[in-house]
């Protein structure tokens, strides 16, 4: 049975705080890939009825989080070669869009913010916290996007936020060298505060290739 821990808020819709608790227990791993969601099950171990249940499933299926089967019915979507190339290689170009224009537009208090989350990041590396460790990554990447003052484009690197997420956690997860990623970022951070474009486009664009690498050469051996 997945621990599934609910925080009810009496102002959001009970199918929200559903499909949040689901999404959650998705992305860090506790529901695996290929998992089957069984309404009644889930209903139970969460308290509800079976209606908000369903509707949490059908957002998530709608997220590319659950796919449902003629058989199976509801089961957590796998996390395979194909989906994490394509989820990456969009990030990789939105990502260095948003390193060229942080360049151009962040400020020494933007430079600084950056600065305090990494180290927010090494003190959680240090501690072995792969969940505090994955929020301020997420936090981190956030603040650069943020300088860029483009809305259209935060609005889609918001749009790739959950897939993003669920391979950052693996990724993290299973990394031996975290100190790795505290690097990679400090090298970024030197680039947007040089107003390096070249640069810092190049160091975004590499940090996200180690990451789709090292994912890839985890699912390879999990599948032999």
């Amino acid at each position: 049975m997945v621990d599934l821990k609910v925080s009810y808020d009496e102002y959001i819709p009970l199918r929200d705080i559903v499909f949040k608790t689901l999404r959650e227990a998705i992305i860090t791993g506790d529901l695996k890939p290929g998992e089957r969601l069984m309404e009644i099950k889930l209903a139970n171990e969460l308290g509800v009825s079976r209606t908000p249940v369903r509707e949490a499933i059908r957002k998530l299926e709608l997220e590319g989080l659950v796919i449902m089967t003629a058989r199976k019915g509801a089961e957590v979507a796998p996390i395979n070669e194909k989906d994490l190339k394509e989820v990456l290689e969009i990030r990789k170009s939105l990502e260095s869009l948003a390193c060229e224009l942080a360049c151009k537009n962040a400020s020494a208090e933007d430079i600084v913010k950056m600065r305090v989350l990494n180290e927010a990041i090494e003190k959680a590396v240090k501690e072995e916290d792969i969940e505090e460790i994955t929020k301020q990554d997420v936090d981190f990447h956030e603040a650069i996007y943020t300088t860029t003052k483009n809305d259209r484009l935060v609005h889609m690197l918001h749009q790739l936020k959950e897939h993003i997420f669920r391979y950052r956690f693996e990724y993290i997860k299973d990394m031996k060298n975290k100190e790795m990623i505290v690097e990679e970022h400090k090298k970024i951070i030197a680039a947007i505060e040089q107003n390096n474009a070249k640069a810092a486009c190049k160091e975004i664009e590499r940090h996200i290739e180690v990451q789709e690498k090292y994912i890839l050469n985890t699912l390879i051996k999990e599948t032999k």
